[in-house]
């Protein structure tokens, strides 16, 4: 008994260190990442950038050949419809010249015809609206009494905005059509012959804006000889904007008329809403700024937000477009940083009781950042988040 007194203070430290070196060798919990299997909105969407543009866009061209005087406008200037925005005065040797007379004849013709053709264009556009109407009220009826989707409602919108655009181009094109007639006549009736008898200056052609606007560009400022047909100026209107993105092609053909889109970064506080109107069916190569040959389609949206709120928006401006391609409430989802593929399936580390644990899932939709889980997982579990190289199933884990 004795023996083991003394001897007890050795054996005391003998355990210790042999204690201290045990727990040396005991694995340490690795620190991961972690977050929980919830339930939430999920949205499939392409992002893009887009730029504005006016819809309808008049160009202002001289309707003959002649010396243009200096253009008083500026560029955003207000402009009514039948205001004159140049002065051009005739070159005499060739107005008065018979061949120059005969195309002038020609054009007045060629010109008629064409307003003719606008008229009937009209007539067909306005069947078309009215009869986009009467189907977006019946499938407004429909939609209340739950036999028909909103997707077709939406699509049913769609249309009848489309066909009403299609109708105020029309009846633009009318209008443009009758001030081309105008100054064709115009060009056809002038004789500086005339001025010249009465020993007069010869007559100036008054050329006027064939819509109400603003000024957009202006291609001859200072005065000069100009040629016929050359541009002058181009007008429009800057309160109504479409927006064109250049989408990948793969995305494209995901995106349909109608689809939802919402415009981000243009410069405002709150997002824009807006509806794709076109996809249009050629595509065209594109190079990257990583040089990479791209293949991209334009797709056109309209703004469907109340246009107080984008007022400050003008022609050509950027904006961020989201093309929501599906959405869907209470998702069970988790952030896409948690999967991994093992052979030809998608897997996870799920914490569980200190140590990480691999389990296979069934992804369905992808948001970006967020991925739905069909099954594997359930509600509540806590997956591992940017899981490691490192990281085996079985090892020790703790929450960061």
């Amino acid at each position: 008994m004795a023996i083991w007194r003394r001897h007890l203070g050795a054996i005391s430290g003998l355990i210790l260190v042999l204690a201290i070196v045990a727990v040396g060798f005991i694995p340490r919990a690795m620190v991961v990442d972690t977050a929980a299997v919830a339930r939430g909105t999920l949205r499939v969407t392409v992002e893009e950038e887009g730029r504005t543009r006016v819809i309808d866009r008049f160009v202002v061209s001289a309707p003959v050949a002649g010396f243009l005087r200096r253009v008083e406008l500026n560029v955003g200037d207000p402009v009514t419809r039948g205001e004159v925005v140049a002065f051009l005065e005739p070159l005499r040797s060739t107005v008065l010249d018979p061949r120059s007379r005969a195309e002038a004849e020609s054009r007045v013709a060629a010109t008629r015809a064409a307003m003719q053709a606008s008229r009937e264009n009209v007539v067909a556009a306005d069947a078309d609206a009215k009869y986009a109407a009467a189907e977006l009220a019946r499938l407004e009826r429909l939609h209340e009494k739950k036999t028909v989707s909103l997707e077709a409602l939406q699509q049913g919108e769609a249309n009848a905005r489309r066909t009403k655009a299609a109708l105020q181009s029309a009846q633009f094109n009318v209008q443009v059509a009758q001030f081309e007639l105008k100054a064709a006549e115009a060009a056809l009736s002038y004789s500086a012959a005339e001025g010249s008898a009465a020993g007069g200056a010869p007559e100036t052609v008054a050329i006027t804006a064939p819509v109400a606007g603003r000024v957009l560009r202006i291609d001859h400022e200072s005065e000069g000889v100009v040629a016929a047909g050359e541009d002058l100026l181009e007008l429009g209107d800057p309160l109504s904007l479409e927006v064109e993105v250049e989408v990948l092609s793969r995305d494209a053909v995901r995106i349909r008329p109608g689809s939802r889109v919402q415009f981000d970064q243009w410069g405002g506080d709150e997002l824009l809403e807006g509806a794709v109107r076109n996809i249009e069916p050629v595509g065209f190569t594109k190079v990257s700024a990583l040089g990479v040959e791209e293949q991209r389609v334009l797709v056109i949206a309209d703004i469907t937000s109340p246009a107080e709120k984008w007022n400050r928006l003008g022609d050509g401006y950027r904006v961020d477009a989201n093309f929501i391609l599906w959405e869907g409430n209470s998702v069970l989802n988790i952030p896409t940083s948690a999967l991994f593929r093992n052979q030809d399936s998608w897997n996870v580390f799920i914490a569980l009781g200190g140590r990480a644990v691999r389990r296979e899932v069934t992804v369905g939709r992808r948001g970006g950042l967020v991925t739905e889980i069909v099954s594997g997982l359930q509600e509540g579990e806590t997956v591992i988040v940017h899981p490691a190289d490192k990281l085996v199933e079985g090892n020790r884990v703790r929450a960061r």
